[in-house]
């Protein structure tokens, strides 16, 4: 059986109670892959700290390694990029709650959605599932 090649989109919730919960139970429903990408970090600094922090639990919860990537300073893009450089079969967006949230009031989970990708949103004020997009269309010839 293939793994699930996952993206974990996140940023100052890389290390968050929910986010560990979601790659938890993702490893235990069968084998995955992930990978943290932190886009839109203000300094790049920030990000490594990010990574330091946030790497090792993710990959206790997810029962082995997890690749990590710093992206640019656009989110979007850098999904884009990630996505299209990558392998991944889907994305999971961890965010803050759509109060405070840029990536919710920009629409990133959208974004992704529109590129064939089935997206998860964690945030503390709820989860939101949406595996109805299409197969990878990134993968494709277009």
């Amino acid at each position: 059986m293939e793994p699930t090649r996952v993206l974990v989109v996140a940023n100052r919730t890389a290390a968050t109670p929910l986010l560990l919960d979601e790659v938890r139970r993702r490893a235990a429903a069968g084998p995955c892959e992930f990978t943290l990408l932190i886009p839109d970090a203000d300094v790049r600094s920030a990000a490594d700290w990010t990574l330091d922090i946030a790497l090792p639990q993710l990959e206790r919860a997810a029962g082995g390694p997890v690749h990590g990537l710093v992206g640019g300073p656009f989110a979007l893009e850098s999904v884009y990029d990630t996505l299209r450089t990558g392998d991944y079969d889907e994305v999971i967006v961890s965010t803050l709650s759509r109060r405070f949230s840029r990536w919710l009031h920009r629409d990133l989970p959208g974004g992704i959605r529109a590129m064939g990708f089935p997206v998860t949103v964690v945030a503390p004020d709820g989860r939101r599932i949406d595996h109805r997009a299409a197969a990878s269309a990134l993968g494709s010839d277009q």
